[in-house]
């Protein structure tokens, strides 16, 4: 078996799910043409680069990516960090500005090669869903905004989504009649099907018939803006133009790409994943994703990512694996060769109506409701990563995503679940609130703490225990901690237990351990607490415990 097998997401092959995949792949490729022009043009590349980012770079994500639903194209969060790092190196849509965008292609494919090799994958860890579910959300909110100037025939230069809203809003008197017409027929259109006829691609009916009543009804000569022509051929492969001295300067722009790669690409393949009850394999998956863009580099287009709103195209087109994004490719290789003609006459404004529904499906309304009912704290992150996304920006967004999760993480351990446990005359054990003259049973405090000690908790656990024996009613000779949930005490924690049992047994209590697990114990030895305090202290059972210290007193550091 090879180190990394080839088309993990499409095999096994389903023959009967091909049909199905081929029309989503057709489907995916009528709506995603025009939209790759949009993201050449937000790139600052010519726009007949946005049809090379559905040719190679889909291929090779399929060909070494594990997701079954990720497709890795142009993006526009990518495509705009790029051009704004780019401009300042070369005009904007020359021959050195795309040779730049290539190199940064290159490097990100190297980054996220290494981060394999890394076997950094597990940072989709910390993503939880409610976050992904905010950010989504967010791009769901971003998207619909950003094409509403296309839908209305109004020109929006603001980059910004709020900017976005507010050039609209101020331009309403002037949006053009006929255009918003078209849009709400295209949406009509596409709601309809999904509604009557949802095995049908409406999206793509919707798209050609547009490019048809275009043509028939010149629609261009009535106001309406259309695509134009666009340059036919396949691209010529290679990297050309480049000097060492450009090394330096791109190395920044690839570390932001990629940063913003993971995080996207990752986030969006694990949504997918768990609404399809299947397993991500996030570093598979870099290994697809550095393919994606050495792909891209060499065939003269610029950085791809996992696009949240082009997966959900496929698979609200039907599409169940990577078949459908190889249909895509092939498609776009015959427009390229033969099919470039007709786009000249595709309205923006259908353009726009299109990724609108896409972008409204992106926002989970019913999910995000059950997060509100059952989790108002998890409710609260996920609109804060929401409105972050739609007021500051889609990699903002996403950091403060991971930031998010991993302070929920962090935050669990810090202030980890503790209880004073007591016994019901059944024999039966329940967590009493941690208190002030809390006891356990004459003479015994057993002591649960949640979580593993490390530096940040290890102060908790220490006043905890602290007030637990100096509010107890005397004589108290055993403090047992219930130590199930400690797996690991690192250093600063371990000296800080040092230092609590020479305090407890100033005050004639013996300190315990039971419950202990297997993973703990060498932790226990490493730092001197098995000898501190005492190897028939440390119980692997809280009944083993109980039936030995009952009774009983310290003396001289030992159990008697």
């Amino acid at each position: 078996m090879t180190r990394f097998p080839l088309f993990q997401g499409l095999r096994p092959v389903q023959w009967s799910e091909v049909p199905r995949n081929l029309l989503a792949g057709i489907t995916l490729a009528a709506m995603n043409i025009p939209q790759s022009l949009g993201y050449a043009s937000i790139a600052g590349t010519p726009v007949i680069t946005g049809l090379y980012t559905l040719l190679f770079p889909l291929v090779a994500f399929a060909a070494f990516g594990s997701s079954r639903y990720l497709v890795v194209a142009a993006d526009s969060a990518t495509a705009a960090i790029l051009a704004g790092s780019l401009t300042t190196l070369a005009p904007i849509g020359s021959e050195r500005y795309v040779a730049l965008a290539g190199l940064v292609a290159l490097f990100t494919g190297f980054f996220l090669l290494l981060a394999r090799l890394l076997k950094l994958g597990f940072l989709a860890d910390f993503l939880s869903r409610t976050v992904l579910l905010g950010f989504l959300t967010g791009v769901g909110f971003q998207v619909g905004i950003a094409v509403l100037g296309q839908m209305l025939g109004i020109n929006v230069h603001s980059r910004r989504t709020i900017g976005q809203f507010l050039e609209v809003l101020r331009a309403l008197p002037q949006a053009h009649l006929l255009s918003l017409e078209i849009s709400f027929a295209v949406i009509a259109c596409i709601l309809v099907f999904r509604r009557f006829a949802p095995k049908l691609p409406g999206p793509l009916f919707a798209v050609v018939g547009s490019i048809a009543a275009s043509a028939m009804f010149n629609l261009a000569g009535r106001g309406v803006t259309v695509l134009g022509p666009v340059p036919s051929g396949l691209p010529h492969l290679g990297l050309h133009g480049i000097g060492w001295q450009d090394v330096q300067l791109l190395l920044p722009v690839a570390g932001s790409c990629f940063v913003m790669i993971i995080a996207q690409s990752a986030a969006t393949a694990r949504v997918y994943a768990t609404r399809h009850h299947q397993e991500p394999d996030e570093n598979t998956d870099l290994v697809g994703l550095a393919a994606a863009n050495t792909a891209a580099a060499f065939s003269g287009t610029f950085v791809v990512n996992g696009s949240p709103t082009q997966t959900a195209m496929v698979e609200s087109s039907g599409g169940t694996n990577q078949i459908a994004h190889l249909a895509t490719a092939g498609v776009v290789a015959l427009v390229l060769l033969f099919f470039t003609g007709p786009l000249q006459f595709l309205p923006h404004c259908v353009l726009g109506a299109v990724v609108f529904t896409i972008a409204v499906r992106l926002i989970d309304v019913r999910a995000l409701r059950a997060i509100r009912v059952e989790s108002p704290g998890e409710f609260a992150l996920a609109v804060t990563t929401a409105v972050v996304v739609v007021f500051v920006g889609v990699e903002q967004g996403i950091l403060l995503a991971m930031a998010l999760s991993l302070f929920r993480i962090v935050n669990h351990s810090y202030r980890p679940h503790t209880a004073v446990l007591k016994q019901t005359p059944n024999g039966i054990w329940h967590l009493e609130p941690v208190v002030p003259g809390a006891l356990t049973e004459p003479g015994m405090i057993i002591y649960r703490f949640g979580a593993p000690l490390f530096y940040a908790n290890a102060n908790r656990f220490s006043e905890e225990v602290r007030m637990l024996a100096t509010t107890a009613p005397p004589p108290l000779h055993w403090l047992v901690v219930d130590a199930g949930a400690i797996t690991k005490v690192d250093f600063t924690a371990a000296r800080v237990l040092l230092e609590v049992q020479k305090a407890l047994a100033a005050r004639g209590t013996g300190l315990v351990f039971a419950h202990v697990q297997s993973d703990l114990r060498p932790d226990l030895d490493r730092h001197h607490l098995t000898e501190a305090i005492g190897a028939n202290r440390i119980f692997d059972t809280l009944h083993e415990a109980c039936s030995t210290l009952r009774g009983t007193v310290p003396a001289g550091g030992k159990t008697q």
